[in-house]
């Protein structure tokens, strides 16, 4: 186990800075360089600070008197950047899985996003007490995942790329399949792709079902009709608005988001253009806004609050005694048919 010692040596400080740094204290002077040195050893080094010894009296004489029943704590880290209560994909899974979790007279100890567990101290500072088990919905670095695995022994994946542990998905090949072919069925021919990153889009699984159907279906495929939506609202509607410039826009998109989709309809309505008849969006996961969206959004609809309830479910037996290899459980997925296809 380390010390505040071994914390000390690694920072390249003294014990005392240690002690203030982990205390809060204000009262000497110290530069944020120095403080995020210690937070960032004490990370590396998983170091808990010992319980004081009036802490543990005051522990122990409560104990005397009440017994205190032990209550499962569980952490939840969400797949977003800048807004952390934005995207409503990720909040009806977290929604599920707090409802689950609470249902069982469990507790919901943090709520974290991977941005802020990039910071030293606030990693530190969520695993200070013991964390029965978290679910992530997003793969993470290699060292934020391994400090996970260190706080925990039990931690879900909402499709991730981590082998080491369970994962409750959906298939995204087979779901950009189902809207080809939805869109194929509806008439159209010229069928474009939005989503994903510019730098590694056609690697995903999403685009590689949607250019497979297009193969299988003798549909063309053009290079100008494939848009990076970088997930972010803004760069999609950009991407829209260049596209329309110069004359590329297909009859119909699969957008690999719904919030992404909801996004294409407004910038499609402002370049004055007609949805579906000028160009049809089906988008993807059936977010609740999806069917308020003008004109009401076509998705391939994921059962994301189930993701949630079923992710605590698995949580759960695994701390009962659940020691079969890890898992990936892959959910089903429908067509739901709106006005704009």
């Amino acid at each position: 186990m380390s010390t505040v010692r071994d914390v000390a040596s690694l920072a390249g400080v003294s014990v005392a800075s240690v002690s203030r740094v982990l205390n809060h204290d204000t009262k000497y002077k110290m530069t944020q360089e120095t403080r995020e040195r210690v937070w960032k050893a004490v990370a590396e080094l998983n170091y808990k600070a010992p319980t004081s010894s009036k802490q543990q009296m005051s522990i122990v004489k409560k104990n005397s008197t009440q017994k205190v029943p032990s209550v499962h704590r569980f952490g939840c880290v969400l797949n977003v950047r800048g807004g952390k209560y934005t995207d409503p994909y990720y909040l009806s899974i977290l929604s599920g899985f707090e409802k689950t979790v609470m249902e069982k007279g469990y507790e919901i100890a943090f709520i974290r996003t991977t941005e802020e567990l990039e910071d030293p101290q606030t990693l530190y500072n969520t695993f200070h007490e013991k964390i029965s088990g978290v679910i992530i919905m997003n793969s993470l670095d290699d060292a934020i995942f391994n400090h996970l695995k260190e706080q925990t022994s039990f931690i879900v994946g909402i499709d991730t790329i981590h082998s080491s542990i369970d994962n409750i998905a959906y298939d995204h090949f087979a779901t950009a399949t189902m809207a080809v072919k939805h869109l194929v069925d509806c008439g159209y021919k010229e069928i474009g792709f939005i989503g994903g990153f510019e730098e590694d889009l056609k690697h995903s699984r999403r685009f590689n079902g949607y250019y497979s159907a297009l193969h299988r279906y003798g549909l063309p495929f053009n290079e100008k009709w494939v848009l990076p939506s970088n997930w972010d609202e803004k760069y999609c509607a950009g991407r829209i608005k260049k596209a329309y410039k110069e004359g590329c826009l297909p009859r119909a998109f699969f957008v690999a988001s719904d919030l992404m989709a909801i996004s294409v309809l407004r910038t499609l309505y402002d370049l004055g253009l007609n949805v579906p008849k000028d160009v049809a969006v089906i988008g993807l996961s059936n977010i609740e806004i999806s069917k308020y969206s003008n004109p009401p959004l076509s998705t391939i609809s994921l059962p994301i609050y189930e993701m949630g309830r079923v992710a605590a479910n698995v949580l759960f037996e695994r701390i009962n005694g659940d020691d079969t290899p890890p898992k990936v459980i892959n959910l089903g997925a429908e067509i739901l048919k709106r006005s704009s296809t």
